[in-house]
């Protein structure tokens, strides 16, 4: 940790500095500055045992990037009305038909190779490559972002500056792992990579897919496959089991009769939508249907996104384990559909 005495000079130093041209447009919430700032995010990788020369590297000629604060800043905030787009036009153009050729292209040329990684994690092949789809094209779109420039720059704005401070500094260490700054580039927010890890996540959770002692997430498909697995095993991905299957409901079914008690301390939208959970034999006696093998005993969630008549879903364990990836009922229903499409 920095010195409480490290942060006041750096403080009393931001406040005695002219703001240049550069940062006219930009600035923080706190008035620091950002040359100020970021000698304390430079002390703190020094703290924490990156290299001088990684530092250096890394931070030679950073200014604030006032685009990546515009898109940050323009994110939608948490909505305050009930309703909610509707599904089926969501999936209709993130699980079309260049998306599944795409993946199933993907599936088919390294079949051997993802099949060894479901052999090591016990995640599906076709999920792997669904999530790998989804992120980046099937690593064709990753972003161009310089990620110290944007990381950087949103420590320093500072409404979310324990997220990216942190984030900062895991950059930092996955720099000083042989990596160049020309290829840490990735999302305005700092993912990077095929499978659009953080750095912290990259730290945590990338895996070694081919043997050579490096996790290039970049341009190795072996890789980037054990990555995402990684994740998802992590994460509590069960094997043999699968993320959903279609459901029958019967004419006039009450389906908020049903709906959830539990109050959800992550992402309570998207977990409000669906039902209380019981087993497939419980839904059975209700007169649901699961359109697809599933063992009696297992738990399961009910979802109909799009209201009575149309298409619902008997939702796993595992269902939540993408949601991990990235909380929004629309990512998590088009990643299991792309999946299903992609082995069909």
């Amino acid at each position: 940790m920095i010195k409480k005495t490290l942060l006041s000079a750096l403080a009393l130093f931001a406040l005695s500095s002219l703001q240049t041209p550069a940062l006219a447009q930009a600035s923080s919430v706190d008035g620091i500055s950002f040359d100020a700032y970021l000698e304390v995010l430079k002390a703190r990788a020094r703290a924490e045992g990156v290299s001088e020369a990684t530092i250096q590297r890394m931070t030679s000629g950073l200014e604030p990037n006032d685009r990546v604060i515009r898109l940050d800043r323009g994110q939608p905030g948490r909505p305050t009305r009930r309703g909610y787009p509707a599904m089926a036009p969501y999936i209709a153009t993130h699980v079309n038909s260049v998306r599944i050729a795409g993946g199933r292209s993907v599936y088919r040329n390294n079949r051997s190779t993802l099949k060894a990684v479901e052999a090591r994690y016990g995640v599906p092949a076709e999920i792997i490559v669904a999530i790998f789809g989804h992120e980046t094209s099937y690593g064709r779109i990753r972003g161009n972002f310089d990620l110290s420039r944007s990381l950087a720059t949103l420590a320093w704005e500072g409404r979310r500056r324990d997220l990216f401070s942190n984030e900062f500094i895991a950059l930092m260490k996955v720099a000083d792992k042989g990596y160049s700054r020309s290829q840490l580039v990735g999302s305005y927010a700092g993912a990077f990579g095929n499978p659009q890890f953080l750095p912290s996540v990259y730290l945590r959770l990338a895996a070694d897919g081919d043997g050579d002692g490096r996790a290039n997430i970049f341009t190795n498909r072996a890789d980037t496959f054990a990555s995402i697995a990684n994740y998802f095993r992590d994460a509590g991905w069960r094997t043999g089991q699968p993320w959903g299957v279609r459901a029958y409901v019967p004419r006039g079914f009450d389906v908020d009769a049903y709906k959830t008690k539990l109050k959800a301390q992550v992402c309570p939208r998207v977990h409000e939508r669906h039902s209380q959970w019981k087993t497939v034999a419980e839904w059975r006696e209700l007169g649901v249907q699961p359109q697809g093998p599933l063992p009696d005993d297992t738990l399961v969630s009910l979802f109909q996104p799009d209201g009575p008549g149309e298409p619902a879903w008997l939702l796993t364990g595992n269902y939540r384990v993408i949601l991990e990836y990235n909380c929004s009922n629309y990512y998590a229903m088009s990643v299991g559909l792309l999946a299903d499409e992609i082995v069909n």
